[in-house]
């Protein structure tokens, strides 16, 4: 009885120890997230405030004098 015990408890602790899987959830949980990062990013360089500050900088750069 005492080896059915122990191999159960040794099945048990291998299940809750176990991170098969984690790396492919982690990837996707990370793709997703790098997604919205990138949209988020996106719609924040493409809107007019910072597209008019951008210009600002390179015509003043281009236009000064040395």
């Amino acid at each position: 009885m005492r080896a059915v015990y122990m191999g159960l408890r040794v099945r048990v602790l291998r299940a809750v120890v176990a991170e098969d899987g984690m790396s492919t959830a982690e990837y996707a949980i990370g793709t997703i997230a790098a997604a919205a990062f990138g949209a988020v990013l996106y719609g924040v360089v493409t809107g007019d405030s910072i597209v008019n500050a951008l210009t600002k900088i390179i015509d003043r750069a281009l236009n000064t004098t040395v």
